[in-house]
């Protein structure tokens, strides 16, 4: 390959959705742009798409100035996102030949795949494949998560934003609840997502402050999750207040490994990566509070809400992510492959955060999981060390660009059409 010329670069993006994926995408574009490439390819589906040889020339689709501050104001995958996985290397060949006679035929010098923990397995990969191989494509992972546990990054692109939103709803749905008085008191559980990381659950409390007493009980999927305490736990709060507000993780599991969303009902979907589709936690929590404490009660999924909410993105997150696809471009570029930018926080106040690059084989498939220290000791709330972590995230606003009413987000038809 002739490095005095540079060719093209081919950027996808994987897992599940964010409020500021498609900044990261906008940074990696205008980075290669400007450090001299000719083409940049956006993958349509991730590496799935790209299998099917479905990609686009983002220079036609991101023509002007205005078009790329739409971008970081589009939520969820521009391009289009997937939750496939690769293969092992040597279980099947002809995979890992086939995108790489596409990159080839595209005449790809840089892969920047921008995603999460999944999406570092197919950078770890692909990257192993070229050394295989002898090709000098570079392959970079840019972090990407609203659930926040990429090991080696003191946080990811996403989480921010998801944190504002959640903290934000959960004060909401704490004065909504304060109105209406109800004769035997009622439950409001909030369900929140994260599997086995409490990052975004344990964000409810940012509703806590002067004017709010926040949620009254916080359960993250860190901690074994005890039915019989939980209802102990409730019936205490209902003798202090008439309206009680919890948050819990869509993770939360018993002490036998058993899921609680599990307990009401049987889901039989799982995605590529062996992972369950998790909901009804809440629901089945009133279910068991109605049923033992005869109180009225009220379920509440945030659901895909809290990953696709722009209106309510952090400047912080925005501009952390058009920086990281930034970052990202330029490792490759440089010559690094097989790497995933990270960051790395030197000061909580003023808060201070720099950009390096780590071995993505150190981060591909581990979990960065809320420290115990950082949980109360009874395991119902999060402690002041957490707030401290994650209230630098959530500074800022990013305004909209309105139009009738309504948020205006960069769309080309075609993209969603299903093909």
């Amino acid at each position: 390959m002739n490095r005095k010329k540079k060719r093209n670069v081919i950027v996808g993006q994987s897992g599940g959705p964010t409020a500021a994926i498609n900044s990261s995408l906008a940074g990696v574009y205008r980075t290669a742009i400007d450090r001299g490439y000719q083409k940049v390819y956006g993958m349509i589906h991730g590496v799935q798409g790209l299998l099917e040889e479905r990609y686009v020339d983002l220079s036609e689709h991101i023509r002007t100035g205005l078009d790329a501050e739409l971008l970081k104001r589009t939520p969820s995958a521009y391009l289009g996102s997937c939750r496939y996985k690769l293969p092992d290397i040597h279980e099947n060949m002809e995979v890992y030949q086939k995108i790489f006679q596409i990159l080839e035929h595209l005449e790809i010098d840089c892969f920047i795949y921008i995603g999460g923990n999944d999406s570092m397995d197919t950078i770890k990969k692909l990257s192993d494949y070229a050394i295989l191989t002898g090709s000098e494509v570079r392959f970079v992972g840019c972090p990407k998560t609203i659930d926040n546990d990429l090991a080696l990054t003191d946080h990811t692109p996403g989480y921010g934003s998801a944190a504002k939103y959640i903290g934000t709803s959960v004060k909401e749905i704490i004065r909504d609840g304060w109105s209406l008085e109800t004769k035997n008191g009622q439950v409001i559980i909030v369900e929140i997502m994260g599997r086995n990381a409490g990052w975004l659950t344990g964000a409810s409390a940012l509703a806590k402050g002067e004017d709010c007493d926040g949620p009254d009980a916080i359960y993250l999927p860190e901690l074994e999750f005890d039915i019989d305490k939980f209802l102990k736990n409730v019936k205490a709060l209902l003798k202090k207040k008439a309206s009680v507000v919890i948050a819990v993780s869509e993770g939360i599991q018993t002490k036998d490994g058993k899921y609680v969303s599990e307990l009401g009902h049987s889901t039989d979907y799982v995605d590529a990566f062996g992972h369950k589709q998790l909901t009804g936690t809440a629901r089945y929590l009133c279910d068991v509070v109605a049923a033992e404490i005869g109180c009225k009660t009220r379920s509440i999924e945030l659901s895909t809400l809290q990953r696709a909410a722009s209106h309510s993105a952090s400047r912080v997150d925005i501009l952390e992510a058009y920086e990281v696809g930034g970052a990202a471009m330029k490792a490759a570029d440089e010559g690094d492959s097989g790497k995933m930018v990270v960051f790395v926080r030197t000061s909580d106040d003023p808060y201070q955060c720099s950009t390096e690059v780590k071995d993505v084989h150190k981060i591909a498939n581990d979990e960065r999981l809320v420290p115990r220290e950082w949980i109360t000791k009874d395991g119902t709330y999060v402690t002041s060390e957490f707030i401290t972590y994650v209230r630098p995230l959530i500074q800022g606003d990013v305004s909209p660009i309105m139009v009738d009413g309504v948020p205006r987000h960069l769309y080309v038809p075609g993209f969603q059409e299903k093909l």
